[in-house]
């Protein structure tokens, strides 16, 4: 099974500390093999084979909103 690339709508984030912890969060799920966050674009773009319901529940965590697209 291959890689599989995933966007997501992040939205709560207003500096670059937010897309770092973002960022950190989403590399911190297994499967997970690159992450892109855009600041001015609000979104996240994932790399790997890890669940849509895991990447999307990390954000959360972290405090934000998150939603594929």
């Amino acid at each position: 099974m291959g890689n599989r690339s995933v966007q997501l709508k992040i939205e709560g984030m207003s500096c670059n500390n937010c897309v770092r912890h973002v960022t950190e969060a989403l590399k911190r799920i297994r499967g997970v093999e690159e992450v892109e966050v855009s600041l001015s674009e609000g979104r996240a773009i994932v790399v790997g084979q890890a669940p849509l319901e895991q990447l999307i529940a990390a954000v959360q965590e972290e405090g934000y909103t998150a939603r594929e697209v």
